[in-house]
This record gives structure tokens, C-alpha cells and sequence, in this order.
């Protein structure tokens, strides 16, 4: 039988970067029909690794760079890593529409909405900070092009923050919470760009993939 697809960047003894398409979940979901995902796939590939190998992840409908780690040890050191802010991180999206701005931030505390799940939802009494540096790349037709630096690692952050009217007020092109999207593998999101330091020898890990939109 053969191993599932997985677009491997980096791989040693404890830890494994990948590429994740859009369209597949980070980790298992409910079900047996939502047990295909980047965890199980390189789990395949990797017989050592752990059981919980994630340290961060990204939407399903998201595209782009994740890092796991095969030991437990690689696992826990890389998400204190995460947990203290000392990763960098940098995406890339299409907005629905045209910002005049060539670069800002947007700072909107956010919550999950218990009645409509998994939507999040503004909230400055009792959100969690969210903060999301941005900078204009093109503008393409009716689309703009745009970097995005998040500060913090909230759930659904950068689409969020791009379609509310208090923040950028044009969705993500292809987002089907926020946005227009009509299905999954529309969502024009993607985690381009990612530094790390190595768990085990301390070397500064740099990855950067371009998006395929």
C-alpha cells in the first residue's frame, strides 16, 4: 500500500517541515471520514513519531509551511518556541477588494461564537488579543495582494482581521466563514514563510514557500 502524499521540506531525527495543501486538515477531525491530515500523513511516513507530534496549525481551507515534531522532546521545545512568540511568521493572501492603505495593523481581541461554531467573533470585553501586522504587495484587478505578520496565533485571526469593518473590510478571497467561498480548497490564504530554532542543535530554520495563487 502506499503512503499517503506528503510534500516534505525538511525532515531529520526530531523534526519534519512540510508543505500543507489547502483543503487537507493539520490534525485528525471527528469521524473516520476526517482522519486524513498532515498528522496521520507523515505519521505514515515516519513510523518513529510521536502520537501528538503538533506544535502549530493551519485551517484546513490554509495552505502553506508546518512544523512537527517526531520526539517528544522536539514536540514540547518547539511549542514553547510558539508559545512565547519567538517564531516568525509571514503569509500571503488575495482580498476581495481594494485597500487604498499601503501597510498598517490590525488590533481586534477575538472569541469563539458558542452558537455558531467555529466562527470567531469580535469581542473587546472578553476576546483574547489579536494583533496582525500587514503590508499591500499589488494590487491584481479587484484583489489586493498582502503580507501578513501575525503577532499573535489567535484561530482565524488573519481572516477575521482582514473582513471585519473595523479591521481591512475586505475578506480573504475564497473564505466561506468570513467571505464568499462556497466550498473548501477556495481560501486564498497561505503560510509562506517561517523561522524556528532547531530543538536539538540550535540552528536557525528558515523556510519560504511561495503561494501557488
Amino acid at each position: 500500500m502506499s503512503k499517503p502524499e506528503l510534500d516534505i521540506l525538511y525532515a531529520d531525527r526530531k523534526i519534519v517541515v512540510v508543505n500543507k495543501p489547502c483543503g487537507l486538515l493539520s490534525v485528525p477531525g471527528k469521524g473516520p471520514e476526517n482522519q486524513d491530515c498532515i498528522v496521520t500523513r507523515v505519521q505514515a511516513h515516519f513510523p518513529e513519531c510521536r502520537r501528538f507530534p503538533t506544535v502549530h496549525r493551519l485551517d484546513m481551507d490554509t495552505s502553506g509551511i508546518l512544523v512537527l515534531g517526531l520526539t517528544a522532546r522536539a514536540q514540547r521545545e518547539l511549542s514553547v518556541q510558539f508559545q512565547n512568540r519567538e517564531v516568525s511568521k509571514r503569509y500571503v493572501a488575495l482580498l476581495d477588494g481594494v485597500l487604498q492603505a499601503e501597510h498598517g495593523q490590525v488590533e481586534l481581541p477575538l472569541r469563539l461564537d458558542p452558537d455558531n461554531r467555529p466562527h470567531q467573533v469580535v469581542d473587546f470585553e472578553q476576546g483574547k488579543q489579536a494583533l496582525t501586522l500587514w503590508k499591500k504587495l499589488a494590487v491584481e484587478n479587484s484583489y489586493t495582494r498582502v503580507e501578513f505578520d501575525p503577532k499573535t496565533g489567535r484561530t482565524h485571526q488573519l481572516r477575521v482581521h482582514a473582513a471585519h469593518h473595523l479591521g481591512l473590510g475586505h475578506p480573504i478571497v475564497g473564505d466561506r466563514l468570513y467571505g464568499t467561498g462556497t466550498g473548501p480548497g477556495q481560501l486564498k490564504l497561505h503560510a509562506r514563510y517561517l523561522r524556528f530554532v532547531h530543538p536539538k542543535t540550535k540552528e536557525v530554520m528558515e523556510f519560504d514557500v511561495p503561494p501557488a495563487f
